[in-house]
This record gives structure tokens, C-alpha cells and sequence, in this order.
């Protein structure tokens, strides 16, 4: 083999190398350009300026346009507590979420169905408790103290939508008595 051959296929090789860095280089920031894009969109609609906060929620896939269905996490945490979506519980979040103006179709609403057909990650709790934090200190008591009753209004809907016996008798599990008490905790 003459060392010409060798040589352009050397060269070829290195050319193949670089360009495939070159092109995960290109995605790595279009990714990065993305999120921060995201990011800054979901700070000027949520109030949030807490970089750690923002970081997680879009680490989440929780974009502005999906902030809407960030707000209805303590209905599906509560409806999931004991490792099961009941269909009225499933109804009672579908109801809840419509009336806060999650319209069928939307990506909020794409987000939440895939919350209520398969159990979310613990991760979400976290990041709402974060939101809630958040978003805390930018509301006057008064409307802090509104925003949790109506907050635990709804969770507790949820909550007795199913269980007890012929709809009588106790219909708080234990498990949804552990998730009400750790969102109003998240008030605090």
C-alpha cells in the first residue's frame, strides 16, 4: 500500500471524527439555547426568579405553556397517594382542571393525562413545593392564605371523591391524609 492511500485515509478519518464532535458540539448548545429559552419564558409568566427552582421545573419538561397543569400536581399526588388512579378521582382532577381553564388539546392538558395514566416521578412533588415557595414570596398574606384554601379545597375533593364503603364511612386513606398534610406543610 503506498503511503498516499494511508494517508487520505487518515485524513478522511480525522475529517469524520471532527465532524460528528462538531455536530454533538451543535446539538449540545441548541439544547442548552432551549432550555434557557425555556427557562426565561416560565420566569416571566411564573414570577420566579429563583434560578434553582427554574432550573428543576425545566428539567421537568415543565415549560410556560405547561405551567397551567404544574398548578394541578397536589390533585394527582393526592389521587396517586395510594398507588392507584380511581376513575372518580381521575374525573374529580379532569373537572378541576377545566375549571381552572386547562382546555382539552392543550399541552397542559396532554401533560396531565399522561400524570393520570401513569404515576409521576417523586421529583414533581418536589418541584411544586419549590413553585410554591417560590411564588410564596411574591403574594401578600392574604392571598397566600387564599391561594392554599383553595389549593386544599380542591385536593381534598379529590380525596374523598373515592374510597370508603358504599360512599359511606371514612374516605380519606391514610396515604391521602400523609399527601394534604405535606402540601399544606409546603405553604409554611
Amino acid at each position: 500500500m503506498s503511503t498516499g492511500f494511508l494517508e487520505e485515509r487518515r485524513n478522511a478519518l480525522e475529517e469524520s471524527f471532527f465532524k460528528q464532535l462538531d455536530e454533538k458540539l451543535r446539538e449540545r448548545m441548541k439544547q442548552k439555547r432551549a432550555a434557557a429559552a425555556t427557562k426565561s419564558a416560565l420566569a416571566a409568566v411564573s414570577s420566579i426568579t429563583n434560578d434553582a427552582v427554574l432550573d428543576h421545573l425545566v428539567a421537568l419538561n415543565i415549560s410556560a405553556s405547561t405551567l397551567a397543569a404544574l398548578s394541578l400536581i397536589p390533585l394527582v399526588e393526592v389521587a396517586w397517594s395510594d398507588d392507584r388512579m380511581d376513575e372518580d378521582e381521575r374525573k374529580a382532577i379532569l373537572g378541576a382542571a377545566a375549571a381552572s381553564g386547562v382546555t382539552r388539546g392543550s399541552e397542559s392538558c396532554a401533560m396531565l393525562e399522561s400524570w393520570l395514566a401513569k404515576q409521576p416521578d417523586p421529583g414533581l412533588l418536589k418541584a411544586w413545593k419549590e413553585y410554591v415557595r417560590a411564588v410564596s414570596h411574591t403574594m401578600d398574606a392574604r392571598a397566600r392564605t387564599a391561594w392554599k384554601m383553595e389549593l386544599l379545597a380542591h385536593t381534598h375533593h379529590v380525596a374523598q371523591s373515592a374510597g370508603g364503603v358504599l360512599g359511606f364511612g371514612n374516605r380519606l386513606s391514610k396515604g391521602e391524609k400523609i399527601v394534604l398534610k405535606e402540601l399544606e406543610a409546603a405553604f409554611e
